[in-house]
C-alpha cells in the first residue's frame, strides 16, 4: 500500500512480476496491524470507457484496492491501514477433480520450500555425508536480495534453486517459448538469463534421475533468473543448479501444478544430496 485517498481506497505498487491483465477484480487481503483486511482490486467501469480506452489493458496505477471503507479515516483508524502494510492474493488451495493437480496462490516460490521440507524429511535419519541447509530467500522478484545476504552466512560448497518453471502446454503458448509440460516430470534448467549451471553438476542431476528412474524435462528461460543467479558467484563460485517443478499460471492468483512431479522433485533432490559425498563435491570444480 502506498497510501489511502480520501475516499478510503488504496494506491498500491507491485512486489515483483505483477501482469496487469491479472489483476483487476481479483480478492485480496490487506496486512494490517490490527490483522487481515479483505479487498478487492477495482478499476473504472468498462461502462464508463470510451471505445479506445476499452481496447487497453488498464495499468496498475490507474488501480486501487475497495476495502469497503467509507472514508481515510474508517481505513486508517478503524481497519488499521497504512502504507507500506502488504497486499497478498486470497487464493485457496484446491485440488483438481482427478486428484492430480493442485492449485493456490503463490506456488512461486512456496513450493520450493516445500520440496526442501520434504527433503529434510527424508533425510532426518541421516545416510547422507551433508550438512545442509534449506533456505527460504526473501526479495528474489526485486533483485535476488535474499539469495546475496543468506549465501554469505552459508558459505555452501554447492547450490540448489528449488522453484517453478514455466510449461508450454497451454493454448496459446508454442513449444518454442517454454519446453517443459505439467505432469511430464520435473525439469532440469540449462539456462537463464542469471545463470548458465554448473555443468558437472548439471550432468550429476541428470545422471542421477537416470539411474533413480525420475522422470525429468529440460528448461531454458530467455528472461528471468533464479537465486541461483546470485549463489553462483558466491567467492570465487559455486556450483550451482535450477531444479524446478513445472506450474502454470504463475505470476498471478493461483498457479496449478502437478504432485507427481512435485514429488519426483523431492525424490531427485534426496538422491542427490546421499550423492554428493567430499570426493564428488570436489570433482565439480577439480580442473
Amino acid at each position: 500500500v502506498t497510501s489511502i485517498t480520501k475516499e478510503g481506497f488504496l494506491k498500491f505498487l507491485p512486489v515483483g512480476g505483477w501482469w496487469e491483465q491479472v489483476m483487476l477484480a481479483q480478492r485480496v487481503v490487506v496486512k494490517t496491524r490490527k490483522g487481515d483486511v479483505p479487498g478487492i482490486i477495482g478499476s473504472k467501469p468498462p461502462h464508463l470507457l470510451g471505445q479506445e480506452e476499452r481496447n487497453k489493458v488498464v495499468q496498475k496505477k490507474d488501480m486501487f484496492i475497495d476495502i469497503g471503507a467509507a472514508d481515510e479515516k474508517e481505513a486508517t483508524e478503524e481497519l488499521g491501514v497504512r502504507p507500506g502494510d502488504q497486499v497478498v492474493p486470497d487464493s485457496r488451495f484446491q485440488l483438481t477433480a482427478n486428484g492430480r493437480l493442485v492449485m493456490g496462490k503463490a506456488w512461486d516460490d512456496r513450493i520450493g520450500i516445500a520440496v526442501f521440507i520434504d527433503v529434510m524429511r527424508a533425510l532426518k535419519d541421516g545416510g547422507h555425508p551433508n550438512t545442509i541447509y534449506g533456505v527460504g530467500t526473501v526479495q528474489e522478484e526485486v533483485g535476488l536480495r535474499g539469495a546475496k545476504t543468506s549465501v554469505e552466512a552459508v558459505d555452501p560448497h554447492v547450490g540448489f534453486a528449488l522453484e517453478v518453471d514455466i510449461p508450454g502446454d497451454t493454448p496459446g503458448v508454442g513449444e518454442h517459448e517454454a519446453i517443459s509440460k505439467v505432469g511430464k516430470g520435473l525439469s532440469i534448467l540449462i539456462i537463464d538469463s542469471s545463470m548458465i549451471p554448473s555443468r558437472r553438476l548439471f550432468e550429476l542431476c541428470v545422471e542421477t534421475a537416470e539411474k533413480e528412474n525420475i522422470p525429468f524435462q529440460y528448461s531454458a528461460m530467455g528472461r528471468g533468473g533464479t537465486d541461483a543467479g546470485r549463489i553462483h558467484l558466491h567467492r570465487t563460485g559455486v556450483p550451482s543448479v535450477v531444479i524446478s517443478v513445472p506450474t502454470r499460471y504463475i505470476h498471478s492468483h493461483t498457479s496449478l501444478l502437478s504432485l507427481e512431479d512435485y514429488d519426483n522433485t523431492v525424490k531427485l533432490v534426496t538422491a542427490l544430496m546421499r550423492r554428493l559425498d567430499a570426493e564428488t563435491v570436489a570433482a565439480l570444480t577439480d580442473f
